[in-house]
């Protein structure tokens, strides 16, 4: 059963529902694996309707980094999503890019392992403007090299743009 499909695009694009649409068609009670940090009222919010928009059928865990620790063998597992999951190490890792992207290896390396159906939400921030700041393209270069690192090991890659999924791989 052993699966992994990777949903990436852009902010508002579709990649959140197209994935929750996926993960109940494989499961009647598939398991939402949030990485979200409550930073401020605004996530808090956010949280809060996607959890509505989830419904009762899912099973939500909330884990910011250790992802590795997550082990539901047989199971499917919509993780969303990646873009935060790596923001809360590149923040504990004083935004240092090379550790934080060992960790996060490490991280997806130990999770993805298991023999799960394991779809996973990132976002593709590389096709805008460069950040203005050090910390930023850091950041960006980050999220890109995740995504690729991720991209090898998915069986399946769907871009999403403006609502339509393009299948990649």
């Amino acid at each position: 059963m052993r699966e992994i499909i990777l949903i990436t695009g852009g902010q508002r694009s579709g990649k959140s529902s197209y994935a929750q649409g996926m993960a109940e068609s494989f499961s009647a009670c598939p398991y939402y694996l949030a990485t979200a940090r409550k930073w401020d009222s605004d996530f808090i919010d956010r949280i809060n309707k996607h959890k509505l928009a989830r419904g009762d059928k899912w099973k939500t865990l909330e884990v910011d980094k250790r992802i590795g620790e997550v082990k539901l063998d047989g199971e499917t597992i919509l993780l969303d999503c990646i873009t935060l999951w790596l923001t809360n190490i590149y923040h504990d890792n004083d935004f240092k890019i090379n550790q934080s992207l060992e960790e996060a290896k490490r991280e997806w390396i130990k999770f993805s392992s298991q023999n799960s159906r394991i779809i996973v939400v990132s976002n593709e921030i590389g096709m805008s403007l460069h950040a203005p700041d050090e910390s930023s393209r850091h950041f960006t270069d980050l999220q890109g090299w995740m995504n690729q690192f991720i991209a090898k090991s998915a069986d399946k890659v769907i871009f999403m743009v403006s609502g339509i999924p393009l299948v990649i791989k």
